[in-house]
């Protein structure tokens, strides 16, 4: 004869299985008790379940994932190729002076575990490209592009596009900082808004100081925690320019390009 709802739920707690996963809840919650009163339970729980793919993970994109493991995220995909370089260091967080040529990838996975083992990592040694990346998107609830050179930033707006995935479009350039969300189908995507590279562009010569790459990359780590709990308004159809020289900043509305290559049939 079955026992009662009450006996079921006595022998359930008392169980190892349930006594382990209620030590896991109170190891969380004590974890994140001072985020807790900004996002709630709710949030929290919305983080742990949601995948962000961060692709680049140097002075930007490593700062966003560090920030994104250390809140809760439960999943990171992670790409970016190459080994650690001596430059790399005035900036990238997640690498090691031990390291140097090494893989960067191996040493931003260690680095991230060592802030949260709870975090569940997915390392690409590689560069965005149409035909590779594609997976990487459609596992993701959001994307955060920071890449260093247009290409890879246009193959992955193109992916996030046609998979309808929302993309924190973070950037960089000396002291200056510009953030907006791109959403397929609501807001202009990066086509509408650099329909063509930059002919003087040098991605790997451009000024970076490590303090504002820093800043960037904290500012799209928040926008993916507003994204993923709903607390907040994410900078959807504008752009935030912040001056990190003398604090001014100003924001620009967009506008999508009806005749945009990329996104003008979504």
């Amino acid at each position: 004869m079955p026992g009662t709802t009450e006996q079921n739920a006595v022998e359930k707690m008392e169980s190892p299985q349930y006594a382990e996963e209620n030590q896991q809840l109170v190891k969380e919650l004590f974890r994140y008790d001072r985020q807790l009163k900004l996002l709630g339970r709710e949030g929290q729980r919305k983080l742990k379940e949601a995948t962000v793919l961060v692709a680049g993970i140097g002075g930007l994109g490593g700062t966003a994932a560090l920030y994104l493991a250390a809140a809760g995220i439960g999943k990171l995909i992670l790409a970016h190729e190459g080994i650690i370089q001596l430059p790399d260091l005035n900036r990238q967080i997640l690498m090691d002076s031990a390291r140097v040529g090494e893989e960067r990838m191996a040493a931003a996975e260690e680095s991230l575990k060592r802030v949260n083992p709870e975090v569940i990592i997915e390392g690409h040694n590689a560069r965005i490209t149409l035909a590779e990346s594609g997976s990487w998107v459609r596992a993701a609830d959001i994307v955060i592009d920071a890449r260093y050179d247009f290409p890879e930033r246009y193959a992955l707006n193109h992916l996030c596009v046609t998979a309808g995935k929302p993309m924190v479009e973070a950037a960089m350039y000396g002291f200056e900082v510009s953030l907006t969300t791109i959403v397929p189908g609501a807001t202009p995507c990066l086509a509408c808004l650099y329909p063509e590279r930059p002919q003087e562009w040098e991605p790997l010569g451009f000024p970076v100081l490590g303090a504002t790459s820093g800043l960037a990359g904290c500012l799209a780590a928040l926008e993916a925690v507003k994204w993923i709990t709903g607390v907040g308004r994410p900078f959807i159809n504008v752009m935030h320019r912040f001056n990190t020289l003398n604090m001014s900043n100003y924001v620009v509305s967009l506008r999508s390009n009806p005749d945009c290559v990329c996104c003008k049939n979504v």
